[in-house]
């Protein structure tokens, strides 16, 4: 299950137009085997809110801001959904809502991935 795994956080400094993270930090090694994160979560300084970052595959990628749509709340990643402890509102990992009383979908980002890193554009 993967909300049963610890939830990875990395720190990266925002580049011209948005932030690189590597490919290799969705893996990590569980009894000196290779294992794949489902998500990992993007800090920066310069960012008011964190961002989750969900792999479905090598080449797709969703990046969705951590802020409720509701009333600002900083949202709390499990497994492939997050969710506001606030008032309750769940989203799926591409930030689509799952249950209100938020009735906006989260702010969403474009992931590309280029070698071994992934780029979130944060251009609007």
């Amino acid at each position: 299950f993967s909300g049963c795994q610890s939830t990875y956080h990395t720190t990266r400094v925002v580049e011209p137009n948005g932030i690189s993270v590597l490919k290799s930090e969705f893996t990590y090694l569980k009894k000196e085997q290779p294992v794949q994160r489902a998500y990992i979560i993007v800090r920066s300084a310069v960012l008011e809110f964190p961002i989750y970052l969900y792999k479905f595959s090598d080449e797709e990628y969703a990046a969705v801001l951590m802020k409720c749509s509701h009333q600002g709340n900083e949202l709390s990643a499990s497994g492939d959904h997050l969710h506001c402890s606030a008032h309750g509102s769940e989203f799926t990992n591409k930030g689509v809502v799952a249950q209100g009383p938020a009735e906006d979908n989260l702010r969403t980002f474009k992931v590309t991935p280029n070698g071994d890193k992934l780029f979130i554009d944060l251009r609007a």
